[in-house]
């Protein structure tokens, strides 16, 4: 295992070749190409504006706009969910490519989370520019933040991603677990209701259990709210935790590794 661990680092030249491949099968034949990712978000935003403005107003003290405080969750939620979903079916898509002796299997579930992170990326741009039209500035000490946000999510992520798609392997039923369990994971995370709500923090016990609740609050405060970073704890605490989850995943990935190839 720890070999084949320390070969992923070798494997970054591959990694990124297939990563590119990635982004531009998706938006082969599109005419507008890459600039989907700029659109898709944009117009996302435009529409949740429109309804949460005008025909379902929220009037949430702390949280206006509720349209730019609701996408600073939603957009790494999006990266995380489709990332998910992506790798659980990642192998059995490549059974081409895994079934050569020197492939390393290892690296098409982590290529499905990079390459939704570039998504991610390629839509920060529009959450910044309506952060600052709305007049929410981040202020530049808690920015220091995102990139570890990034990282803790990064791995999290990647960990979940390996043990899905080698589990998925063996049990295809998994992709249709997956969709309902991240229906209901994203419905349990603070992202389209604050934190702070009365309600939430009644149940504060039950949402700290919650792995994405400290990724998405910390989002929040971070881009949105102009005040202290209060969850940093949690954010580290979830970054240590990752780090084993990962090793954890990826050892049980390493154990199921030969029977890939008989299976897809």
């Amino acid at each position: 295992m720890r070999s084949n661990l320390e070969n992923l680092i070798r494997y970054r030249g591959l990694i990124a070749s297939l990563v590119a491949r990635e982004l531009k099968a998706r938006y082969r034949g599109s005419v507008l190409g890459f600039a989907w990712s700029l659109i898709n978000p944009l117009l996302l935003l435009i529409i949740y504006s429109f309804v949460f403005t005008t025909i379902m107003p929220n009037e949430t003290e702390g949280v206006k706009p509720y349209a730019v405080f609701m996408f600073c969750g939603i957009l790494p939620w999006n990266w995380f969910a489709t990332s998910l979903s992506d790798a659980a079916g990642s192998l059995i898509a490549g059974g081409n490519l895994i079934k050569k002796v020197l492939f390393p299997a290892e690296v098409l579930p982590l290529v499905s989370v990079l390459a939704n992170m570039v998504h991610f990326f390629l839509a920060l741009p529009i959450l910044i520019a309506f952060l600052l039209v709305s007049g929410r500035y981040p202020d530049p000490l808690d920015l220091v933040w995102f990139p570890i946000a990034v990282l803790v999510q990064l791995v999290f992520s990647s960990a979940l991603a390996l043990m899905l798609a080698a589990l998925t392997v063996h049990f295809r039923d998994i992709r249709d677990i997956l969709a309902n369990v991240l229906m209901l994971w994203f419905f349990s995370t603070p992202i389209i209701y604050p934190w702070f709500q009365a309600n939430v923090q009644r149940f504060r016990w039950l949402f700290n259990l919650n792995p994405f609740t400290h990724l998405a609050v910390s989002y929040q405060e971070i881009l949105f709210f102009n005040g202290p970073l209060g969850h940093w704890k949690w954010l580290l605490a979830l970054g240590a935790f990752s780090i084993v989850l990962f090793l954890a995943c990826y050892w049980l990935f390493d154990r199921l590794r030969d029977s890939f190839a008989e299976v897809v």
